[in-house]
């Protein structure tokens, strides 16, 4: 598995707006380019975007929770 770690300090959320369908879920199929979460920096919201094809296996951040650079956000089982 690899870990898909944050880009940047800042507040990690799963959804575009509060009550919002979460952009992913464990068990989701992902591909390069797909936002997975936003974290929000300085009042700028940042989509994150996933670099590898492969599947969710798991969310390892609660939504709104404070992140630190490099912080592992989800682990993910890369796929062909």
């Amino acid at each position: 598995l690899i870990e898909m770690k944050s880009p940047m300090v800042g507040t990690f959320y799963r959804a575009p707006s509060p009550g919002a369908k979460p952009f992913v879920e464990e068990g989701d199929i992902i591909n390069p380019g797909d936002v997975v979460c936003i974290i929000e920096a300085m009042k700028l919201m940042n989509e994150i975007k996933a670099e590898v094809k492969g599947e969710i296996v798991k969310i390892l951040v609660e939504n709104g929770e404070p992140v630190e650079f490099g912080q592992p956000l989800f682990l993910i089982r890369p796929l062909p």
